[in-house]
């Protein structure tokens, strides 16, 4: 099945303490889309200015992605530039021009509407209301957020969270939606919310996953020597997830079904991280994909995964 892909598409400049790179392809769509297109076809909607380098929609393509959704309009595509510190889970946003994204209105192209599979990247809850408003009978709806919007879009983000089968956010953001300390209260409360499913993002620590009448999955991180650009690594993490439940769910999603599209979209957010932007996804294979997810299973001792 497909997943449909809603979110930003960027130009980055990122700096760590070892390297800098500046008009990187990035944007949660960006990264949600190519992780997913490993598993799945994808439809991507997201919008570029016309100084979008044309070598990032020929990357799209290859990857099979469908892009009647891709607006190129007038102006500058949205620019962000961070700093990363020793620390990789410390990140300083050093600027951001929104350009085209400031207008974005994300319209369903022909098809579209009726995608099984819904991954809502991290954009304002109002714009993800509205892709919902557009969408008929999804599977599955996934969104993701962050702190911006539970500062600032706070009763939006509240109703998406009635209308969203599982939302993807971390640890921080978690308690600050909830005010809670304890990540296993934060997210059971985030449950009785709206979404069924709840996945908590811990960056290096792995993630937890929250799922109905008590179910729960702690997984852990896959062991890296070396991180050269964490950017992108939770969008990865999403796409993974959500490309390949649409690959091998047919009947209703089930927690067994999450807790390996947990273990894959860690997978590939920890190939993600090897290579600034979406290098490393350049030439990645899905037997590299099958070998991590095996590692994951013989280190977790966790077999019964399959």
């Amino acid at each position: 099945m497909s997943v449909l892909v809603v979110g930003s598409i960027a130009l980055d400049t990122v700096k760590t303490p070892f390297e800098e790179h500046a008009d990187l392809l990035g944007g949660s769509a960006s990264y949600c889309a190519v992780a997913a297109s490993f598993f799945s076809q994808v439809n991507l909607v997201g919008v570029v200015g016309k100084d979008f380098p044309g070598e990032h929609v020929e990357f799209f393509k290859s990857r099979g992605m469908d892009l009647a959704g891709l607006q190129m309009v007038d102006g500058e595509t949205f620019r962000w530039s961070g700093e990363y510190m020793v620390d990789m889970n410390v990140r300083e946003t050093r600027s951001i021009a929104l350009n085209v994204f400031e207008h974005f209105n994300p319209v369903l192209a022909p098809g579209y509407a009726e995608t099984p599979f819904v991954l809502l990247g991290n954009i304002g809850p109002d714009l993800q209301n509205h892709v919902l408003d557009q969408v008929k009978k999804p599977k599955f709806v996934i969104a993701d957020t962050m702190d911006l919007w539970i500062n600032i879009a706070l009763p939006e983000l509240t109703r998406l969270l009635k209308r969203v089968d599982m939302l993807i956010l971390n640890d921080g953001e978690a308690r600050l939606l909830t005010k809670e300390t304890s990540l296993v209260k934060a997210g059971q409360k985030i449950q009785a919310m709206g979404p069924r499913f709840v996945a908590v993002k811990k960056g290096e620590h792995g993630c937890l996953l929250f799922g109905e009448n008590g179910d729960f999955f702690s997984c852990g991180a896959y062991p890296l020597e070396d991180v050269h650009d964490p950017t992108g690594a939770g969008d990865s993490f999403a796409g993974g997830l959500a490309g390949y439940l649409a690959s091998t769910v047919d009947g209703t999603v089930k927690f067994t079904d999450l807790r390996r599209a947990v273990v894959f979209g860690s997978v590939l957010a920890s190939y993600n991280v090897e290579q600034f932007s979406l290098e490393r996804m350049r030439t990645l294979t899905q037997k590299d994909i099958q070998d991590r997810y095996d590692g994951f299973r013989l280190f977790s001792h966790f077999e019964e995964i399959e």
